[in-house]
C-alpha cells in the first residue's frame, strides 16, 4: 500500500455498528402516560380546539396566599441564595418529621427525613436505595405509571397484583402471598390510591404489615393524599398499623397534592436512618439540595394549619359526588364511589366491541382516543396503569368544566347499546 494512502475501506464483514446513541435503560423507560395526555390536551387547546382535560392529578387551584408570601420573602433573603444542606433544610426535615409523627404515627426525627425535587424523585431514589439487579417488587395494579418505570430504572422487576372493580381495586393478602417469590424484597402500598381513589382500611393494611415483617418484605408506603378522604373513611398509615415496621418501611409523601403545590417541586421520603443516609448521598450527586425558596414555602404549608386543605377538600368532595352521579349515566360505565384523592376510575369493558361515533372501539386506549377526536375530551386510558378496560379521570378540575366535559361524553356515548 502506499504510504500516503489511507486504509483500506473494511469489507461488509469488517464494518463498525454505528454506536448506540441512548442507553438501553433509559430508552426502554415508558414516558408518562398522564403528562403525555395532559400535553396533548394544552396543545390541542393552544390550537383552538375546546379540549377539557381530565388527565393530570392536578389541583385546579392556586397555592395558598400565605405559603405564596413565604416564598416571596424567601426569595429576598441571601441566605437562601445559597446551597443548603442535600437532605434538606433542617427546619423543613424537622417539621416533615412532625407532621409524620402526628399523621402517620412514625415516630421519627428529623435525621430520618429527606427532601426531595417532588414525590417521583423520592420514589426513584427509594427503589434506587432498596434494590439490587433483579429483586422483586410486589406492586398493586391499577398502579401509578411511575411505579414500573421507577422500580426497573432502580434496577428491579415489578410484579403487578391486579384487583378490579369487584374487589375496590385492593388486591387481598392471597393475592400477594401467591406473587412471592425467593427474589421479592418491597412489598408497595398506596392509599388513598391513585389512579383509584381506593383507601385501605386498618384491617386491610395491619394484615399485610403483618405478613411483611413475617417474609421480611420492605414496605413503600405513598401516602401523599392523606389528607383527601370522603364518606367518612379515615387515613391510616401502615406504620400506625404495624409499628414493629419502623425498621423496613419508608413513607413517601409531599405538598404538591394536599396543598395545590405541583409546580413547587417539594416532596420527602421518611425511614430508617441507613435508607435515608444512602439516598442523601444520592442526591447529593444527583441534583444537591431542592430550590431554598420552594422548601421554605412547603415549611409555612406544614407549619401555617390546614384551613385552606379543608376547604379544598369539600370542594374535591363536592366535585367527586357530580362525576360519579354523571359517570354512572353513561351506558356501559360500571363506577365504584372513591374515597380517596380525585380521580374516578370506572370499568369500561362494556364498551369494547361496540360503535361509538361510527368507529368500533378496541380498546379502553382507543376508547379515550374516540373520546378527544369526537369529544374535544381528554381522559387516561387504564392501560397507562395495568388496568386495560377501565379510564381514570381527575376531577380536580373546576366545576363548570367538569360538567361540560362528562356531558359531552354522556352525548357522545349515551346512545351505545351495551346489552
Amino acid at each position: 500500500m502506499n504510504e500516503q494512502s489511507g486504509p483500506a475501506c473494511p469489507s461488509p464483514s469488517e464494518t463498525v455498528s454505528t454506536p448506540r446513541r441512548v442507553s438501553r435503560r433509559i430508552g426502554a423507560i415508558a414516558p408518562s402516560a398522564t403528562l403525555q395526555v395532559d400535553a396533548k390536551a394544552k396543545r390541542l387547546r393552544a390550537e383552538g380546539k375546546p379540549v377539557i382535560g381530565f388527565g393530570a392529578g392536578e389541583p385546579d387551584f392556586p397555592t395558598p396566599a400565605r405559603i405564596v408570601a413565604a416564598a416571596q420573602a424567601a426569595a429576598a433573603d441571601p441566605a437562601n441564595h445559597r446551597y443548603s444542606p442535600a437532605a434538606g433544610l433542617p427546619a423543613l426535615r424537622e417539621a416533615i418529621a412532625q407532621a409524620s409523627n402526628r399523621y402517620s404515627h412514625a415516630n421519627v426525627d428529623a435525621s430520618q427525613v429527606v427532601v426531595t425535587n417532588g414525590g417521583k424523585q423520592a420514589v426513584y431514589q427509594t427503589f434506587a436505595s432498596l434494590l439490587d439487579p433483579g429483586d422483586e417488587v410486589l406492586l398493586p395494579a391499577p398502579y401509578w405509571t411511575t411505579y414500573p418505570e421507577a422500580i426497573r430504572l432502580a434496577g428491579g422487576v415489578p410484579v403487578p397484583v391486579f384487583a378490579g372493580i369487584e374487589q375496590d381495586y385492593t388486591p387481598t393478602l392471597e393475592q400477594f402471598a401467591a406473587a412471592l417469590t425467593p427474589r421479592t424484597k418491597v412489598l408497595v402500598i398506596v392509599s388513598p390510591s391513585n389512579p383509584t381513589g381506593s383507601v385501605m382500611d386498618r384491617e386491610q393494611l395491619a394484615e399485610l404489615g403483618r405478613w411483611a415483617l413475617a417474609n421480611n418484605l420492605f414496605v413503600v408506603s405513598d401516602e401523599i393524599y392523606q389528607h383527601l378522604v370522603y364518606d367518612g373513611a379515615e387515613f391510616t398509615s401502615i406504620l400506625a398499623a404495624v409499628p414493629e415496621l419502623a425498621d423496613s418501611c419508608v413513607l413517601l409523601n409531599g405538598v404538591a397534592k394536599t396543598f395545590a403545590m405541583t409546580g413547587w417541586r417539594v416532596g420527602w421520603a421518611v425511614g430508617p436512618r441507613d435508607v435515608i443516609a444512602a439516598q442523601t448521598t444520592l442526591q447529593s450527586h444527583l441534583t444537591s439540595n431542592v430550590c431554598n425558596v420552594a422548601q421554605q414555602a412547603a415549611l409555612e404549608a406544614l407549619t401555617g394549619g390546614m384551613a385552606e386543605v379543608n376547604e379544598m377538600r369539600q370542594v374535591f368532595d363536592r366535585r367527586r359526588r357530580t362525576m360519579i352521579e354523571m359517570l354512572r349515566e353513561i351506558p356501559g360505565f360500571k363506577v365504584p364511589t372513591p374515597r380517596g384523592a380525585f380521580y374516578a376510575f370506572p370499568e369500561v369493558s362494556a364498551l369494547l366491541g361496540r360503535e361509538v361515533g361510527g368507529v368500533r372501539i378496541e380498546s379502553s386506549q382507543h376508547l379515550a382516543e374516540v373520546i378527544l377526536e369526537q369529544a374535544n375530551v381528554a381522559v387516561v386510558p387504564g392501560e397507562a396503569f395495568g388496568a386495560p378496560g377501565y379510564l381514570r379521570l381527575s376531577y380536580a378540575l373546576c366545576d363548570d368544566d367538569l360538567r361540560e366535559g362528562v356531558g359531552r361524553m354522556q352525548r357522545l356515548l349515551g346512545g351505545v347499546s351495551v346489552d
